[in-house]
């Protein structure tokens, strides 16, 4: 008997006037197993992702986390279900802390109710909680900064960080990598390859990269024109020629 997948959508499609924008995709992943999603611009994949995380609304199909459709839920429902996405979280208070953010998002997660009211034990266990969170991160040095002070690669590694606070057990994130120096990038892909490691938890990846792709994918699906035209292990899914020759234009040197 197949396994249910953690997270699935049934012909997912949404339309803007008379454009498919993401066409027919019917698609499950399984725990521990990370998936990245290719294609040339404008293929369909961030489209997608905003269906699956609650920020569109389909046209047509369902989705389904588990046996429970969640078409219908908000993206905060969504995030409360178990769905993170690291966009969502990023900067929720922008002039707090670091370290209050993600102490925040440790307690959205417990339900622990407003600051105000907890004891004096329960905030410190929290902030606890968050402080760990900061080390694995790497960003106990700015623990102390506004969110919103944060140059951009620590930005991106908070994204991680509230997603982490949150324990999801659908991590998405979309070129996690973009935008960050050579240096900076390999410190969020060890913090994805950390997740990876816990074989109950579903990764989704957005990426244009290909040496981030080599490194971390288990499976690769590629989009093109809204439609899901391929899927399966990496090296045979980059070897099919279509993908070569839609896949951002890029040369088959560079997929090889």
């Amino acid at each position: 008997m197949p396994k249910m997948s953690s997270i699935r959508t049934e012909n997912l499609t949404i339309r803007f006037g008379g454009h498919a924008a993401v066409n027919g995709v019917t698609v499950g992943f399984q725990p521990g197993e990370l998936t990245v999603i290719v294609g040339p611009n404008g293929a369909g994949k961030t489209t997608w992702f905003n269906l699956v995380s609650g920020q569109l609304t389909p046209t047509e199909g369902r989705i389904f986390k588990g046996d429970r459709e969640i078409t219908s839920l908000s993206p905060s429902a969504r995030a409360k279900a178990g769905i993170g996405r690291a966009f969502q979280l990023t900067n929720l208070f922008p002039h707090l802390s670091v370290l209050e953010n993600v102490r925040l998002a440790v307690q959205a997660r417990q339900g622990a109710g407003a600051g105000i009211f907890l004891r004096a034990s329960a905030l410190t266990a929290l902030r606890d909680e968050a402080q760990a969170v900061l080390e694995r991160t790497h960003l106990s040095r700015v623990a102390s900064l506004p969110a919103a002070a944060l140059p951009h690669g620590d930005q991106r590694k908070l994204e991680v960080a509230l997603l982490i606070a949150m324990q999801p057990d659908i991590f998405m994130f979309d070129e996690p990598t973009a935008g960050m120096s050579a240096d900076e990038a390999p410190v969020i892909l060890d913090l994805i390859t950390g997740i990876k490691q816990d074989r109950s938890k579903t990764i989704l990846l957005v990426e244009h990269k290909m040496d981030v792709v080599r490194t971390l994918a288990d499976r690769i699906i590629v989009f093109n024109n809204g439609e899901l035209i391929a899927d399966g292990e990496p090296a045979s899914v980059m070897a099919l020629p279509v993908v070569r020759e839609i896949y951002l234009g890029v040369g088959e040197e560079e997929v090889a």
